[in-house]
């Protein structure tokens, strides 16, 4: 089907007295109807900053899109002055943020909040919006609605929050939703309800759903294709099926053995070592390489493009990954061999 979203080569910056950060550097993926893509990877790889970009909510400064497309039904979002922006958000795209107690006015009830959708953008009056705004919730499963309506976000629960951000941002049916760390500080039950409540509107109503998360049993149970992000790069991408059974990036591989899995007898979690790269002074080559475990002297030298694999899996790395074999028994894609520098 044609991408509802298709983002081109973004780059991103931001100016600090450090230096420049390259936030996120040559990032480009798409999204179909009805399609959940999770993006994960470590804090500061650039998810969000991904996504604020596209949403045209990215602060100028310090921050600066440089270069790329976000094709949004054929119009490149990274173009569009901000008045026709204002147009598109909330209607034909929406975005749950992490916060919800931050997201939410305090001020106004979640009945005014949820009513303010369907005023602005489709011309209803007060009492046409505020009954969406009933059938929203009862939608997202906050019982009594006609009651709960007239409540402040002070006076739910952190679950109930969440679930106002889901119905807000789905009063306008929108064509695509990003949701950004929904289910962070909510309880295990409460997660998968809010994600399971997410993928169900999503396929009930054809809506793309852009997921940025770190749980990645969540993206295991709800998603239909992964991108791993990593110092502003995607290094690996394919369906979540093909990512859990065969990664490609030792990055990636890292992710999945540092979780632990009731399906293996009880043993060590390995971790990841050392520390993610200064963005403001990224190594030569890969980003990755200090702390990968299969690195061969082409990685300290060239970055490794993001390219595939085998068909619908891409993967930004020199060396093919073997999860059966050690690290120094793994080589080179394409090449023999080679000795570790």
């Amino acid at each position: 089907m044609e991408p509802v979203l298709q983002v081109e080569n973004l780059h991103v910056e931001f100016h600090t007295p450090q230096g420049i950060v390259r936030a996120v550097n040559d990032v480009s993926f798409h999204v179909a109807p009805g399609e959940v893509l999770a993006i994960v990877g470590e804090s500061g790889s650039g998810k969000s900053v991904t996504q604020l970009a596209i949403m045209g909510l990215l602060a100028t400064p310090p921050g600066r899109i440089t270069r790329g497309r976000a094709l949004f039904q054929q119009q490149d979002l990274l173009q569009m002055p901000e008045r026709r922006l204002q147009d598109i958000r909330g209607r034909h795209m929406a975005m749950v943020f992490q916060d919800p107690m931050t997201a939410l006015n305090p001020f106004l009830t979640i009945g005014d909040q949820l009513a303010e959708v369907p005023r602005r953008h489709f011309g209803a009056t007060h009492r046409e919006s505020y009954s969406l705004a009933v059938s929203m919730l009862e939608s997202v499963g906050i019982h009594p609605a006609a009651d709960r309506i007239h409540n402040y976000p002070h006076q739910l629960s952190g679950g109930m929050r969440q679930r106002v951000m889901v119905g807000m941002a789905l009063m306008g049916r929108p064509e695509l939703l990003i949701a950004d760390e929904p289910t962070t500080a909510l309880d295990a039950s409460v997660q998968s309800q809010v994600l399971e409540l997410i993928q169900r509107l999503a396929t009930s109503h054809g809506t793309a759903v852009i997921l940025i998360t770190h749980n990645l049993g969540l993206v295991a149970q709800h998603c239909h294709r992964v991108a791993v992000m990593y110092a502003g790069r995607i290094v690996e991408m394919s369906s979540v099926h093909k990512l859990f059974t065969s990664p490609q990036h030792p990055y990636t591989l890292g992710l999945l053995n540092s979780i632990p899995r009731i399906d293996q007898a009880s043993s060590r979690l390995q971790a990841i070592e050392g520390q993610p790269p200064d963005l403001t002074k990224l190594p030569c080559g890969c980003a990755f390489g200090p702390r990968c475990g299969y690195q061969v002297t082409r990685c300290g030298e060239v970055v490794p493009t993001l390219s595939p694999r085998w068909e619908g899996h891409h993967v930004a790395c020199w060396v093919e990954v073997d999860r059966t074999r050690s690290p120094d028994e793994s080589t080179p894609s394409g090449s023999p061999k080679e000795g570790r520098p």
